[in-house]
């Protein structure tokens, strides 16, 4: 089975409720996910906006995240380290943890992307999307992605 990523929040390419945006409370959605490699030893999530007019936009950089886990609650802290061992790099808010869909203007996509990794990263809390990418490389084993979106 492939690796999925849904939420309870909103379905696949439909509008982000107002409470997971700079328009609420601005909390992470739950996300779930199935299908997870066996060999995976750890899963990265990135979620970014490509239709932000300074070009791609990073809202959310976790990493580490254990394998055994199916999901993540809504309401995910801003802590460098979580209590299942995760860890939080930098978003463009230049913050850790998630920062919600704020949009200037017209209607955004955002994508909540998970991978599945053959190997934990050596790698310190509040670190950035490119840097993680970089870490990632070669040791993707699947991925999969949620797309959301959201209009103020």
């Amino acid at each position: 089975m492939a690796l999925q990523i849904t939420s309870s929040a909103f379905a696949a390419g439909e509008m982000i409720p107002t409470r997971y945006t700079c328009d609420g409370p601005d909390v992470s959605p739950d996300l779930a996910w199935s299908g997870v490699p066996e060999t995976a030893q750890s899963l990265a999530l990135i979620c970014d906006d490509p239709d932000a007019p300074v070009g791609t936009w990073v809202h959310w950089v976790l990493f580490n995240l254990p394998t055994g886990t199916d999901g993540l609650p809504a309401g995910i802290p801003p802590d460098a380290t979580l209590e299942n061992g995760a860890r939080h790099g930098t978003n463009d808010f230049r913050r850790l943890g998630y920062g919600g869909p704020c949009p200037p203007g017209d209607t955004h996509r955002y994508f909540f992307k998970l991978y599945a990794l053959d190997t934990a990263l050596d790698l310190a809390s509040g670190i950035t999307k490119a840097r993680l990418l970089e870490a990632m490389e070669g040791h993707i084993l699947d991925e999969a992605q949620l797309m959301g979106k959201y209009k103020r």
